[in-house]
């Protein structure tokens, strides 16, 4: 007998061998043992959550021979027939390759006529998210009066996509992605069973790489099993999975906050030995990054995730988001590029070029100087003093300039108030709080702004220092700052730059939705432009 693949082996026959997927298995059962049967049903969750199995078991339970029940006895000729796909009356379609109007408008000619075996005709439409719009409106017709003896099971993975009047005429589903330690109980489950040695830390691999899908895990189970030669085990799954230990993630990020470049770049070349896949280890440089910001909030949280506690104090929260954010935008730069190690590289760069200076306390908001020079009030020179215990001290140059602006600190307009905002050497937080203020009024040592509503919960102490005295070397004056929350009278930095990246984008998508070769596809082809794809050209 041929070999059978773990997830077409284990894939479940009945409601009871299903997991993770209760609520939908509840309705479902419930709506079977009552006879309110729906003519239309719409599975959608993401691939392997077990869309298309629901949808063969519920076929299964309208035509067992039996009669209609949640619990089909698997043993009659058409549930046989149902579950080695060849059941006459279970039409299946996969609507990524039978998309266009013509294939849609054949599929459903025969909907009228009765089913030739079963109780029900029953159309499993698979990806029905990719039909076009003409074909949409073929199926609409057939979804509003539906014969009594028809009953359409619709799979999709973007329901987004979807026009809202054929979703208001289904009952929809949302399949939950499944927990890792859910998949990871099914993998030992299937382990056992198959008689297969596997170690905790390798299934524990498999479970996370399978990313909330069942099939993947299955597919990966077979996959190293092959590897391993029928034997699971922890270095093995790491080796085919590319991953490496998490220890050697968690040492970047100390690497980072000690703002050691050689070390980092050294210690990237020992992982690229292990031929990591370094998408992998980008998104567990940012699960990392994401529980160290959590545990500098609620120190709870950091429970468990051994290492991070002690990052918590090393690097600012501030920098923790700019971090994160990097690592985010950069992601796809990792997974294109050919030489994805030297897009890595570039990140971690990109980290350390938007880190602190090495003199200064961690979240004072001080960034090494980028740039054209006239843009800052002054250059910092950083010198080492050996003789206070390697300590350093910045020695700020050109004196005469930056005196000269604090003497002309009182002549400070309302309107330069964004200007100064674009000078001063903040960031992260602090230069956010900075751009929703306008300046209200000032005195002699001190200045009053007013924060919008909007940006309210961005006022705290250690915010506000980190401005006043951003101010106050600024202007070479000790300062005052008194911040209040109110109605701005003009537009705030933030807001102009929130109101041009509005206007950018509307820009973009009217250029879109008027050029004329979309509007030929859009003729041709029933194309549409899928929402929030458009993106402005900076």
């Amino acid at each position: 007998m041929a070999y059978l693949v773990l997830a077409r082996k284990w894939r479940p026959r009945k409601f009871a061998e299903l997991v993770g997927q209760d609520h939908v298995v509840r309705a479902l059962i419930n709506a079977l043992d009552r006879d309110q049967l729906h003519h239309a049903y719409l599975f959608a969750g993401t691939r392997g959550v077990g869309k298309t199995t629901i949808a063969r078991i519920f076929a299964k339970a309208l035509n067992c021979e039996q009669g209609v029940s949640s619990t089909p006895c698997g043993e009659c000729t058409s549930c046989q027939e149902i579950d080695e796909g060849r059941f006459i009356d279970l039409i299946e379609v996969d609507a990524a390759s039978n998309r266009k109007v013509e294939e849609t408008r054949e599929l459903l000619d025969n909907v009228q006529y009765s089913p030739a075996r079963g109780r029900y005709k029953v159309y499993l439409i698979d990806e029905i998210h990719m039909l076009s719009k003409h074909s949409f409106n073929v199926l609409l017709k057939t979804l509003e009066e539906p014969p009594a003896h028809v009953k359409f099971l619709l799979a999709t993975t973007e329901p987004q996509k979807l026009p809202i009047t054929v979703i208001s005429r289904c009952l929809q589903f949302n399949l939950k992605r499944l927990p890792v330690a859910l998949i990871e109980e099914r993998l030992k489950l299937i382990a056992k069973e198959e008689k297969i040695q596997a170690e905790a830390g390798g299934l524990r691999l498999l479970a996370d790489a399978a990313d909330g899908s069942m099939r993947d895990a299955l597919s990966l189970m077979d996959q190293v099993i092959a590897f391993g030669d029928d034997e699971i085990t922890e270095a093995d799954t790491r080796l085919m999975l590319g991953t490496i230990p998490r220890e050697q993630v968690l040492k970047l990020l100390y690497l980072l906050a000690n703002k050691d470049g050689p070390s980092l770049l050294a210690h990237i070349a020992v992982m690229d030995e292990l031929t990591p896949d370094y998408s992998s280890v980008l998104d567990e440089l940012l699960g990392l990054l994401q529980t160290l910001a959590l545990a500098q909030v609620v120190p709870e949280a950091a429970a468990g995730a051994e290492g991070v506690a002690g990052l918590t104090g090393l690097i600012a929260p501030e920098d923790v988001q700019l971090f994160y954010d990097i690592g985010v935008k950069g992601r796809v730069s990792v997974v294109q590029l050919p030489d994805p190690r030297a897009a890595f590289e570039m990140l971690m760069v990109r980290m350390l070029v938007f880190s602190p200076v090495a003199d200064s306390e961690p979240g004072d908001g001080r960034i090494i100087p980028v740039g054209d020079s006239a843009a800052i009030a002054g250059t910092a020179k950083v010198v080492a003093d050996e003789a206070s215990g390697g300590k350093q001290a910045v020695d700020w140059q050109d004196e005469p300039k930056v005196r000269a602006v604090g003497q002309a600190a009182d002549e400070l307009a309302h309107e330069d108030w964004a200007a100064l905002v674009g000078k001063l050497p903040i960031s992260g937080a602090t230069r956010q709080l900075a751009s929703n203020c306008e300046l209200e009024r000032q005195e002699e040592g001190a200045v009053w702004l007013r924060l919008a509503p909007e940006a309210a919960s961005m006022l705290t102490d250690q915010l506000k220092k980190r401005l006043q005295k951003s101010l106050a070397d600024y202007f070479a004056r000790d300062l005052k700052l008194h911040i209040k929350t109110g109605e701005t009278r003009s537009e705030t930095l933030a807001g102009r730059k929130g109101r041009e990246a509005i206007e950018k984008q509307r820009a973009a998508e009217k250029s879109i939705a008027s050029d004329p070769n979309v509007r030929a596809m859009q003729d041709a082809f029933g194309a549409s432009i899928q929402d929030g794809s458009v993106q402005p050209l900076d």
